[in-house]
């Protein structure tokens, strides 16, 4: 399982300017040079993040992207979902029929449960995550996350047995 380019990138032009000390708004060189990457990508991303309502850019010599709202009200969650959506959704099964209409494991599917699991997992870390989060440093971040995916864990593992025991 991997996270797009997009996702990627896209979540580190919002931190990078989320971490912009200078109060000024960044420019679309700016932040391409500083993430390495081609300004077209850049201003690609950063427009999904202006019309996800993450940041607002302002024109002229002092303009720039800057967030639109402040960090600790920024989930990450919603950053990734617009960025490039969640790995499993209502539509995962009728996206991946092959060349059916529809999924021939529709009735009963062990996989579907694994990918919503899955998915349900992410989300609790994500959604319990914001950019201001992001902003402090490694050590914080996984002290903060490492309870959140321990009741995750713990939570699959409370279905699974209450599944077993049926």
């Amino acid at each position: 399982m991997k996270f797009s380019s997009q996702e990627e990138y896209g979540l580190r032009l919002l931190l990078r300017i989320a971490k912009n000390s200078q109060g000024e708004g960044m420019t679309i060189p700016e932040l391409a040079e500083a993430e390495g990457l081609s300004t077209a990508n850049a201003a690609k991303l950063l427009r999904i993040l202006r019309m996800g309502g993450y940041i607002d850019s302002e024109r002229g010599q002092r303009g720039g992207y800057k967030l639109s709202r402040t960090p600790d009200k920024i989930l990450v969650a919603d950053v990734m979902t617009d960025l490039g959506g969640k790995l499993f959704d209502n539509t995962f099964c009728t996206d991946h029929s092959g060349m059916d209409l529809a999924c021939t494991h529709e009735i009963d599917c062990s996989v579907r449960s694994l990918w919503s699991m899955i998915q349900r997992v992410v989300d609790g870390v994500l959604k319990q995550t914001t950019l201001a989060d992001l902003m402090i440093n490694e050590q914080h971040l996984n002290s903060k996350l490492t309870p959140v995916a321990a009741d995750a864990i713990d939570a699959f593992t409370a279905v699974k047995e209450i599944k077993l025991s049926l």
